[in-house]
């Protein structure tokens, strides 16, 4: 669980990374206030967001189980655990 976690918040930040990224090429100074304006600050928010929508349809549309499979969970057969399975 905690991997799509990381990996949504990863996404979130790609866009901020390239653009520091992008400041620090071209030698502008990145800890400039000017070059982090609020109308900056929202079209890089607006990228992030938009990168984990994308993620999170992805994840919905081809993550989990085949569709009409059916879980089985975990039980015990023989005094031995067997964990939960798609079938």
């Amino acid at each position: 669980m905690i991997r799509p976690v990381f990996t949504e918040i990863a996404l979130f930040l790609v866009p901020f990374l390239v653009y520091a990224v992008f400041l620090w090429a071209t030698r502008a100074g990145m800890l400039d206030r000017a070059a982090w304006s609020p109308t900056r600050l929202a079209w890089l928010l607006i990228a992030a967001l938009s990168l984990m929508l994308g993620s999170f349809v992805m994840l919905a549309e081809f993550g989990g189980a085949p569709a009409g499979s059916t879980y089985v969970p975990a039980h015990v057969d023989d005094g031995r655990l067997r964990p939960g399975v798609t079938k």
